[in-house]
């Protein structure tokens, strides 16, 4: 009996040397843990501008245009002035058919209107008849007399939209010893804008060439389409 309890504990004694000694190795399986274990939960908070920020479907192309708008932002282009509204017309429907959204601005501005070909050193009527008796002479028929309340007596020669022409008529009558000379010539007038919304990643560049880039305004010079 004696002997079998000394047995029993060296056997005790080997297991516990044995499991301090040896390392368990992991093995799969499910750890419950409580939540407790966790620590405090996160709190997120939403920044004030979120309203105002696209979503990623819209920077994806499955998003509203609206969304687009706030990440691209909106271009847009404004032609003109346009003299008449036909014109302005024109403008519209070519680029609404494209899917654009447009709108015709009216408003009166200083428009250019040509080339003024003049005489402006006149004194008196004397003098301005023996210029005009001058000109007929030398073939400019189409002088005649004009008088001015800031200028006094003039003698126009012709308006031209084209300044060779103007040119033209100038060393002409320069020719004769007149002191003619051109004046650009403005008039308030009701004019037409077109104003245009490109879609995003559209550029001018077509609208720029067919109408030059003195009759298309962009970025802040543009206004967007209403």
């Amino acid at each position: 009996m004696r002997n079998l309890l000394l047995i029993l504990l060296l056997a005790n004694i080997l297991y516990f040397l044995w499991g301090m000694f040896t390392k368990e190795e992991a093995q799969p399986g499910v750890a419950i843990v409580q939540e407790t274990d966790l620590g405090p939960p996160l709190e997120v908070r939403t920044g004030d501008d979120s309203d105002v920020i696209a979503s990623v479907g819209a920077v994806l192309g499955s998003g509203d245009p609206s969304d687009l708008e706030a990440v691209v932002g909106r271009s847009c282009v404004t032609i003109g002035p346009f003299k008449v509204d036909t014109d302005a017309d024109s403008a519209v429907l070519a680029y609404a058919s494209e899917g654009m959204k447009t709108a015709i601005r009216r408003t009166r501005a200083q428009i250019f209107v040509g080339h003024w070909v003049q005489i402006r050193t006149v004194e008196n009527d004397a003098q301005a008849d023996e210029m005009l008796e001058k000109l007929l002479a030398g073939g400019l028929t189409d002088a005649y007399l004009v008088r001015t309340e800031d200028e006094g007596l003039k003698i126009s020669l012709g308006l031209f939209g084209d300044l060779e022409r103007a040119e033209k008529i100038e060393l002409e009558a320069r020719s004769l010893d007149l002191p003619a000379d051109i004046t650009p010539r403005t008039a308030d007038r009701e004019v037409y804008f077109v104003d245009i919304g490109l879609p995003p990643g559209k550029g001018a560049g077509a609208i720029v060439e067919k109408y030059g880039e003195d009759k298309v305004l962009m970025r802040d010079g543009a206004t967007c389409p209403q």
